[in-house]
């Protein structure tokens, strides 16, 4: 494929995701061999939560670091978290599906979000709720830009922000919405540090917000470099064990643990209790799934970001392809059936520029069969042009023949050539 863009987001869906561009003694602690996060008084802290609860699932011991050191704070919510239909049948006692319903328990948790942070200290001032839609915002990544016409809500039917108190009331659900949103806090706060939602993260707002994050510090770089902190909060069996063990270690993915640099925060007692209390505030989450929830009530909280790699032309590549095999067994869950329906080891991969062509080479542990395929998402990024504009490549290999969509529209064969 020959692309001439300057950066790539490339994520291979069989798995990989390959980006471009003083408290008390923790018991346990030694055994992480894990660096603690550093604060200093010229911090300002910004937490971007996917959902309201995430801050305080990934961040409360962070959000309670910044109220005790009196450091900048500010808490984003990217939805309103209006799309759980489990949880909110067992918050009403009945099923809410119709639009308006679905809102109204939006509110709920924008509420329970107000308690949850202003019991830690917060002021109401310092949470920001975009309201783009629950669950559907990956999509608006994937094929939401310039002349496409806005995502739609899955349940309450929009495709605008319905929410008078978010942060731009109805402004349309697309991509380069998201990074105007998010540029112009980035812009007015000016953080050192961001804490956000992580890459490898099962859930596909977790995984959006992320990278849209990701585009708009690249938009910025020139105007600051703030560090970057990706906390994980959905991965399939873990943490591990589930349930309330606040004495224990919170420890990475066994897939992750090696994979990534990762950081930790220590919490003292009193500031796990003060988590336990805040998680307990999102009622509508609590009662759905206490037992799930109170796993992150642990002694300490993760934080750790895929290393950066840079495409080098020719001979250099991104991944080097005598690393070991490596067996991916859990199967990530935002796969369509036909792409889970064989998943598979990725032994080597690796990327490059050859000739101005951009090359992606995975070999997989066992031969492509009937039913199996790998799915590549590639995104090109450069300075002189608007993100929107780039195109937003998906390609789809199978054991006979390819597909190449561009914002889920397939394009002709003889506009990229694939080899």
């Amino acid at each position: 494929m020959k692309p001439n863009f300057f950066y790539f987001i490339a994520i291979l869906m069989c798995g990989v995701m390959i980006f471009f561009q003083g408290s008390l003694p923790v018991r346990g602690a030694q055994n992480l061999s894990l660096p603690e996060v550093v604060f200093n008084s010229e911090d300002r802290i910004l937490i971007l939560a996917p959902h309201p609860d995430d801050e305080i699932l990934g961040c409360c011991g962070v959000i309670e670091k910044a109220i005790e050191m009196k450091l900048p704070l500010r808490i984003v919510f990217f939805t309103y978290g209006d799309n759980n239909q489990w949880s909110f049948l067992v918050y009403r006692k009945h099923p809410v599906l119709r639009p308006k319903a679905a809102r109204g328990m939006g509110l709920v948790r924008h509420d329970e979000a107000l308690a949850a942070d202003q019991m830690l200290g917060v002021p109401l001032e310092h949470l920001t709720f975009l309201g783009y839609p629950d669950f559907c915002t990956l999509n608006i990544w994937y094929a939401h830009w310039g002349d496409r016409p806005p995502s739609r809500s899955m349940l309450t039917e929009v495709k605008a922000v319905p929410y008078a108190n978010a942060f731009r009331p109805g402004v349309p659900y697309k991509g380069e919405e998201v990074l105007q949103d998010l540029e112009t806090i980035l812009r007015e706060f000016k953080p050192t540090k961001i804490f956000v939602s992580h890459p490898g993260d099962h859930h596909p707002d977790h995984q959006s917000l992320y990278l849209f994050t990701r585009v708009a510090l690249w938009d910025l770089e020139k105007e600051m470099r703030p560090s970057l902190y990706p906390y994980l909060v959905h991965y399939k069996h873990w943490p591990k064990p589930r349930g309330y063990r606040p004495t224990e270690l919170l420890k990475p993915p066994q897939l992750f643990e090696k994979k990534i640099p990762w950081q930790t925060h220590s919490l003292k007692p009193e500031e796990i209790e003060r988590k336990h209390t805040a998680i307990k505030k999102y009622r509508s989450q609590y009662n759905y799934s206490a037992r799930y929830l109170l796993s992150f009530i642990r002694s300490n909280e993760l934080f750790g970001d895929f290393p950066i790699s840079m495409l080098k032309p020719k001979t250099s590549s991104v991944l080097s392809s005598s690393e070991s095999r490596e067996d991916l067994t859990e199967i990530p869950e935002e796969l369509t059936d036909e792409e889970r329906a064989s998943f598979v080891g990725i032994e080597q991969r690796s990327m490059l520029l050859e000739n101005n062509y951009l090359v992606i080479f995975v070999n997989l542990s066992r031969p492509l069969g009937e039913a199996v395929g790998v799915s590549v998402y590639v995104f090109g990024y450069r300075k002189d042009r608007s993100f929107a504009e780039m195109p937003k490549l998906h390609i789809r290999f199978g054991a006979i023949e390819h597909k190449v969509l561009n914002q889920g529209h397939r394009l002709p064969a003889n506009v990229i050539k694939v080899e």
